[in-house]
């Protein structure tokens, strides 16, 4: 852990995020992608859900729309790197092996996102430079 730093008024705080999982069942992780669309779109059908979730960047996006992570049972505070190396996890329900995740805390990035407006900067997740260093 780093020194301890007091928040102030201004401060920015930004949370980078990595978290990997390994397809497994492909049918599956397409099933459970569609299902999630159609939890938070209850009127759609089998044929729209597929005709909206054809491809693995539609079912990424439709299970976080729903659970905010992929795998996010998975989660679990004591390994923040998941499973032994190599070891997958075959038999989910949503055909994913989670394969580790990581967060880092980013203290006074020089401007939010927000602040960009439709320009965001050409490497969005890099660390601003330490002060001084």
């Amino acid at each position: 852990m780093t020194g301890a730093v007091a928040p102030r008024a201004g401060m920015t705080i930004s949370i980078r995020t990595r978290r990997d999982v390994v397809v497994m069942d492909p049918d599956r992780f397409l099933a459970a992608a569609r299902q999630a669309l159609r939890d938070r779109h209850p009127g759609l059908t089998d044929a729209e859900a597929a005709e909206a979730v054809a491809d693995v960047h539609d079912a990424v996006h439709a299970i976080l729309d729903r659970d905010g992570a992929l795998a996010a049972d998975a989660v679990n505070g004591d390994t923040a790197r998941g499973l032994l190396p190599g070891t997958r996890v075959s038999d989910r329900p949503d055909g994913l092996s989670p394969a580790g995740w990581l967060q880092q805390v980013v203290v006074d990035d020089p401007q939010p996102l927000q602040d960009y407006g439709c320009f965001l900067p050409a490497d969005p997740f890099a660390v601003p430079p330490t002060p001084g260093g």
